[in-house]
């Protein structure tokens, strides 16, 4: 097996655990989507923590990159919260496909912020994603709106973590990125989690804590997909996410998308394809990708 197919099966194996992640969060019922995601960055904070001590990295990070460690951290936990809420309260895998948008939010922060160029295919991508994302959204005042626009502001903060993830690059380990993320999720949350505390039952807290478990196994597995092939030859396959949790979700719930979110899914697919597809011809030609 080659390089480039074993990033393609390590972002496989990464999108499968995030969908087993979210059927678990939604199988942990109406506990606060606050209280979910601080028992589950106590697993990827231990994780994080044993390979610090394995590999003798740092815990805090440059003194030079803190600034940018905390705004990613802000921005990574507000992007959980709000997706865990968006599994609760929406169709599992229209969930999952708007917090798929963040790639093109990172297109928009790196453009603003580290001033990288936006090309005419980038714009068209945009626009087709967002378009698709008003088809999963359906914009009218009923129950699913509020938690529909959650979870694209969740998609919003994602993609503003990766930029900065994105600008960290080499400064820093993945681990100490995870870790002060977990650390500082779990410090910021706790006050919520103490005066908005819900008890739950054990078979809850398993499902907390497997939630936990395979976000941690995906974050890693994603890590490592992308040292073995560039995002240009592999990235597309994250969104087989999508037909996991779908499978899932029929499986477990009867659930199935309406034409209208399917309609939404075929968009931000074709968006994210054609960027993919113009990426690979640009490194074919030029060795860089666009």
């Amino acid at each position: 097996m080659n390089n480039k197919k074993k990033g393609i099966l390590l972002i496989i194996i990464s999108a499968f655990g995030f969908a087993v992640m979210g059927v678990f969060v939604k199988l942990a019922g109406d506990i606060p989507a606050v209280e979910k995601s601080f028992f589950r960055n106590i697993v990827s904070l231990l994780v994080a923590f044993y390979l610090i001590l394995k590999n003798k990295g740092s815990l805090w990070g440059k003194k030079e990159n803190r600034n940018a460690l905390f705004w990613r951290s802000a921005l990574g936990t507000l992007g959980i919260v709000g997706n865990y809420y968006s599994i609760d309260k929406l169709l599992i895998s229209d969930a999952a496909m708007l917090n798929k948008l963040s790639p093109f939010f990172v297109i928009i922060f790196s453009y603003l912020f580290l001033k990288e160029e936006i090309k005419p295919i980038h714009l068209v991508a945009l626009f087709t994603a967002f378009l698709g994302s008003f088809f999963i959204i359906k914009p009218s005042f009923n129950s699913e709106l509020f938690p529909a626009l959650i979870g694209f502001s969740s998609a919003a903060f994602a993609g503003g973590a990766y930029t900065i993830v994105r600008y960290l690059g080499n400064r820093e380990k993945g681990y100490t990125i995870i870790f002060f993320f977990s650390l500082f999720s779990i410090i910021s949350t706790l006050p919520f989690v103490i005066f908005s505390f819900k008890s739950f039952s054990l078979i809850e807290f398993a499902y907390m804590m497997g939630a936990g478990a395979f976000a941690s196994l995906s974050q890693f597995a994603l890590t490592e997909a992308y040292r073995f092939a560039p995002s240009t030859e592999i990235s597309i396959y994250d969104y087989s996410q999508i037909i996991f949790t779908a499978i899932l979700g029929f499986i477990l719930w009867g659930a199935l998308p309406d034409y209208l979110s399917i309609i939404g899914y075929v968009l931000i697919l074709v968006a994210s394809l054609g960027i993919f597809i113009k990426n690979n011809e640009k490194k074919v030609k030029t060795g860089k990708s666009i």
